[in-house]
This record gives C-alpha cells, structure tokens and sequence, in this order.
C-alpha cells in the first residue's frame, strides 16, 4: 500500500467482527509504530493489549463514562492501551523544560504513536477508532500499571464489519496559508 491511500484510506471503525488478530500480525504493527518520532528520541509510547474478555469489560465498564466506548470496547478483538513513560518527552535530563509546552509534549508524543499505530494496523488489514474518553487512572489501576507511565490513549482493533464512507473533507485552502 502506498503511504498517501494509507493516509487517506484508514477511517477510525466501531464495528468488528468476531475475527481474532494474531500475535503476529499485532507485533507487526507494532514494529512499524515504534518508529514514530518523538521528542529527542525518547521512545516514550508503550503498548499494552488486552484480549481478555473480562478485562475488556471491567476497563469499559469502570474506566469509561460514554456508554458507546463501552460497546466499542467490548465488541473489539483486542484493547490497545497506549502508555507513555513519565517525564520524558519535553524533559531535559536535568528534568528542566527546553519548551515553553512543559509536560504537554507527552501527549504530543502519544498521538505521534497512535497515529504510526492505527495506520500501520490499517495497513495490515487491522481496523482502529482512538477513544479519548476514558479515566487514565482508573484504567492505569485496571491493567496494573505502575505511576512511571501514563494511560494516554485507547484503541480498539479488530477485523472491520466495513469501512465508512469518508467524511467530507475541507479544501486544502482552508488548511493552509503562505506568509
């Protein structure tokens, strides 16, 4: 696949079958999203998938108000939780700032990674929606992870039912502008 029908190809899906998703191919996915940028090289994103079909349910159920991510949820192969390694991105050694965004850098970092995610999961054939309504701390406590990482991200995988039609896009003109 070309990298542009890539681009404008992937469509964020909520619908899946009851289709598994190897090891394998999630560790293919993987492999390619690691090589997402991020601040200094840092390498701060983790990846952390739930199969588990009682996990899946309890992070829905306890770790997400809006009643349709728990339908993704639950409906989905697999839950993808990207995690960030604390106080790396935008972080100096010293522990300073170089940047006037602070910690902020992190999640910058985090959708970096889980855009590289979803676009290579595409490219294999893997289906992705990125949820953003969820409690990080409690879905932290649910999958046991330690306070040196961050919950910032929830992807739902699976084998797509379809893909939806693209939606409207605006023109390039409304995007862009020369000084």
């Amino acid at each position: 696949m070309e990298l542009i029908e890539g681009i404008k190809g992937r469509r964020s899906v909520r619908k899946f079958t009851d289709e598994k998703i190897s090891h394998e191919t999630i560790e293919k996915i993987v492999d390619a999203a690691r090589f997402a940028p991020s601040w200094k090289n840092t390498q701060t994103a983790r990846y952390v998938v739930i199969e588990d079909a009682e996990l899946k349910a309890k992070i829905a159920e306890e770790g997400t108000s809006f009643p349709n991510n728990r339908v993704i949820i639950n409906n989905a192969a697999a839950l993808v939780c990207i995690t960030s390694v604390n106080k790396r991105s935008g972080y100096e050694r010293d522990g300073s700032f170089t940047t006037n965004k602070g910690n902020e850098w992190q999640m910058f970092d985090a959708g970096i990674a889980a855009e590289a995610f979803t676009l290579a999961a595409y490219n294999y054939g893997v289906a992705s929606v990125i949820l953003g309504i969820f409690d990080d701390a409690k879905v932290a406590e649910l999958i046991g992870l330690d306070d040196s990482k961050t919950v910032s991200a929830l992807i739902p995988i699976g084998i797509p039912e379809s893909y939806p039609e693209p939606t409207p896009r605006k023109d390039v003109s409304e995007y862009l502008s020369f000084k």
